[in-house]
């Protein structure tokens, strides 16, 4: 691109560089504790050193330097240089439209109920039950907003309730006025053909050598000055990319304090064009996060006379995201970066504002942490002079490099590149982002070089889909957006808190049956049984439906939970149907007819296609239900990979992928997404089960018992958790592990609290009993202790005597006549001698 397509715009005051170091920290490292909730900050990445043979010495023209006061900490930090200036390029034209619509071929879509395919239920390799490389199966996101069925609340205060984001106090809009106000040399261009002016000797104001255009970067107006009859100008607070920016009181309302906004070079037609845009897009825009405008007025330059136009709009007096960023850092005394949790409650109030703005139309196109100011415990979004229409291919589209999208030049601004400012907005926030405008320009760094990414991985998923190449793949609207990131900040809160955070999902349905939950402990050598396929595919929540699917209606009637009855009761229903297609789907693979639910699969993928949506993630979510029924978990494994890329705030792609991480024996991560739905939403029971058969397989039984301790009371799963911690405690898991006196009385306590019936209660006393009795035996001689399990003491004839009655009343109960012989024989054959 050439120098006159694109253009640089100029800076902000305060994005003068912080230089420096900090000597009791050698490269600028830094950490914050898990506690904190933002991860572990690594040593900043040096950016790519040239060559011997690239390098090149040249002499700076050096700015007047700023003075630094005597207490301020310096800083070297991504923040703390200076930041990248919003450029300008002329938009591409708009895609042609296709004269005719691509053909796809039809997998079989003619019926609903295709003829029943064999008994074969194919492998890993056959067609529809691959990891997910092929056409339309990638992680793009849902057709439509329409699934969300959950009603929206409107947030109280800044951090959505979650997360206590410290107040910026409202600032003293005199104390705002420059004493000085200067356009830095480093930032001085012609208006006309973007050559270096102002520099040096030749001063702020003057000629342009390459092309004669005349330049002033002096603020053209002046202390009392009054514009429009009616603003009396105080001074100059700041400049922005597109001129000055001035304080003054509105005489006709009140002395209310309000913001004039001009040009920095009257002789900049784009800015003059970009200013004129501004004005009309605001007069269009009502949202309490996005900055308001009163008026537009005109006043003549003093210099030239030529009338110059000013945008009025209300004075926010706070500061910017940019700016808490640094003045974090200045009170941290390193570059470390802002708290995760309230990153993301920036990027919860950031993007309803940027919903607001797409609903009528509008792209805002230049979001950066400059252009977003908290005041007390709102945002606002500032600086409108790159608002656009959403089919507007003639303007100059303005962005910032380093935070607008790659497909700018190609394809044009559109809803997706605006989320992705976002993406780019959190992540430069959240981590010491060294690179982002050269080596990241376009990409994210690897959890490898960010420990916060390994801390957080949800985190990690979220920001890779808002900021991924291809625009298709990004979420689909700033209220998907908004969800998902509300999900993963949750996961967040709780497990830095230890507390739950649960909320109503608007993609999935809650758990339907808790699976696992018959725990089965082994002896000491057998590993843990994992739970049954079937068992865990009808468990899994299910994704909502979509309410813009032909056959919503249909389903919304469709009550059958027998899977024969659902598929005859959908015969009648609109061939295509998305939707139906993977309602029976689900049908087939409780049936066991997992070739005919590859078939459906199939077609459910064509109509994805064909819709214009071929990363639609339910295809996903149901081809891993298919592989994991299949016992295939590893190409199951893959296919919940995707749906969590795509829904990196949803409990069940986590619940999914856990279960299909144990199944290929890989327990660290089985474990990690096992806590991180236990711990984010108590009412998934099955996760609890899922992380204690984990321990249990690693061999850590004291961390199987806790997880299974600490599922709520008023869950119906409360007992079996109960007692399988209390199983776990009476059995050695592992050669290394043993059952100790502690371990049986504390069982035996747990044991009396439970509500039980006769025949199970005694059945468990049984085995505790047993387990104490082992464990006497195997004691040293002469070993005495006042301790009781089940009321008897831990001496073996107390225990023999309390085996006996246990046995003796479980063959009374006894269902059949041999088994109450054989109990009859063990309680004689466990008695003790007596002399009666």
């Amino acid at each position: 691109m050439s120098e006159e397509e694109r253009r640089p715009r100029h800076a902000r005051q305060d994005d003068r560089p912080i230089t420096g170091s900090l000597a009791d920290e050698p490269g600028t490292g830094w950490n914050r504790p898990a506690d904190e909730l933002s991860g572990v900050r690594p040593s900043p990445i040096a950016e790519p050193v040239p060559s011997a043979a690239e390098t090149q010495i040249i002499e700076p023209v050096r700015p007047p330097a700023e003075p630094v006061q005597p207490d301020d900490v310096q800083l070297t930090s991504v923040l703390a240089s200076p930041a990248p200036m919003t450029e300008m390029i002329r938009p591409p034209a708009p895609p042609p439209e296709p004269s005719v619509p691509a053909v796809l071929p039809d997998p079989g879509t003619d019926s609903v109920l295709p003829e029943r395919s064999s008994g074969h239920t194919g492998s890993g390799s056959q067609p529809g039950t691959g990891p997910g490389t092929g056409a339309g199966t990638g992680t793009g996101a849902f057709p439509g907003t329409s699934r969300r069925t959950g009603r929206r609340t409107r947030r109280g205060r800044l951090g959505a309730g979650l997360v206590e984001v410290p107040p910026v106090p409202y600032r003293d809009p005199a104390s705002a006025v420059l004493t000085n106000p200067v356009v830095s040399e480093e930032k001085r261009y012609c208006g006309n053909c973007s050559a270096k002016v102002g520099r040096g000797s030749a001063g702020p104001e003057g000629v342009c050598e390459k092309c004669g255009t005349a330049y002033s970067f002096l603020p053209t107006l002046q202390p009392g000055d009054l514009v429009g009859g009616q603003y009396e100008v105080l001074g100059a607070i700041a400049y922005g990319g597109l001129g000055w920016i001035y304080l003054a009181k509105d005489r006709n309302v009140n002395d209310r304090w309000v913001v004039l906004k001009g040009l920095i070079d009257t002789g900049d037609p784009t800015a003059v064009a970009a200013a004129v845009n501004e004005t009309r897009f605001l007069a269009e825009v009502e949202h309490p996060n996005i900055v308001k405008i009163y008026n537009f007025v005109q006043h003549p330059d003093a210099r030239t006379g030529h009338a110059i136009g000013y945008i009025v709009m209300e004075y926010i007096g706070g500061q910017s995201l940019r700016q808490l960023a640094l003045a974090h850092q200045r009170a941290a005394g390193r570059p470390e970066p802002l708290p995760i949790a309230q990153v993301i409650a920036y990027g919860l109030e950031i993007l309803p504002a940027l919903g607001y703005l797409h609903s009528q139309g509008l792209l805002y196109c230049d979001l950066k942490p400059d252009n977003v100011i908290q005041t007390h415990e709102q945002l606002k979004l500032i600086d409108m002079g790159a608002v656009r229409r959403i089919d507007d291919y003639t303007s100059p589209l303005f962005f910032t490099t380093g935070y607008s999208a790659p497909e700018l030049t190609t394809h044009g601004a559109s809803i997706a590149s605006d989320l992705y400012t976002v993406g780019r907005t959190l992540a430069v926030l959240s981590f010491e982002f060294n690179g982002y405008t050269t080596k990241y320009k376009a990409g994210l760094p690897t959890p490898d070089e960010i420990p916060l990414f390994k801390l957080f991985g949800s985190y990690y998923r979220f920001l890779k889909r808002a900021t991924h190449p291809d625009p298709d793949r990004r979420f689909l609207s700033a209220e998907e957006m908004a969800d998902q990131l509300s999900g993963v900040l949750r996961e967040i809160i709780s497990m830095g808190t230890g507390k739950p955070r649960p909320a109503v999902s608007t993609v999935f349905g809650p758990e339907t049956n808790t699976f696992g939950v018959d725990l089965v402990v082994p002896e000491a050598g057998w590993t843990v049984p994992l739970p049954d396929a079937v068992e865990v595919v009808s468990g899994l929540p299910i994704p909502q439906v979509d309410t813009d699917d032909p056959a919503a209606g249909v389903l919304a009637t469709t009550t059958a939970v027998d899977p024969r009855a659902a598929i005859d009761a959908l015969a009648g229903a609109p061939p295509d149907s998305i939707e139906v297609r993977l309602r029976i789907v689900r049908a087939r693979i409780e049936l066991g007819e997992l070739a005919e639910a590859n078939r459906q699969l199939q077609a459910a993928q064509y109509l994805a296609i064909r819709a214009g949506y071929p990363h639609d993630w339910r295809i996903d979510w149901h081809r891993g239900l298919i592989e994991l029924a299949g016992g295939r978990p590893r190409v199951a494994n893959v296919a919940f990979e995707t749906v969590y890329d795509d829904l990196p705030g949803e409990i069940a792609p986590k619940l999914a992928l856990a279960v299909s991480a144990e199944g290929i024996g890989d327990y660290f991560t089985a474990a990690r997404l096992y806590e991180q739905v236990w711990r984010t939403d108590r009412t998934y029971v099955s996760a609890a089960f899922g992380l204690a058969r984990v321990y249990l397989a690693q061999g850590a039984r004291a961390g199987a018992i806790e997880v299974l301790e600490s599922v709520p009371s008023a869950s119906t799963h409360y007992v079996a958790a109960q007692v399988a911690a209390i199983k776990i405690k009476t059995r050695a898991s592992g050669p290394n592990t043993s059952v100790s006196e502690a371990d049986l009385v504390d069982a035996g306590v747990k044991l009396e609290q439970l509500r039980l019936d006769a025949e199970r209660r005694t059945r468990i006393s049984a085995e505790v009993l047993e387990a104490a009795f082992s464990y006497v035996q195997g004691a040293p001689p002469g070993y005495r202790t006042s301790a009781k399990v089940l009321g008897c003491d831990l001496s073996e004839r107390d225990i023999r005597f309390g085996l006996e009655r246990c046995y003796r009343t479980l063959a009374r109960l006894a269902h059949t006549a041999g088994e109450r012989i054989e109990l009859v024989d063990r309680a004689n054959s466990v008695r003790p001698r007596t002399l009666t």
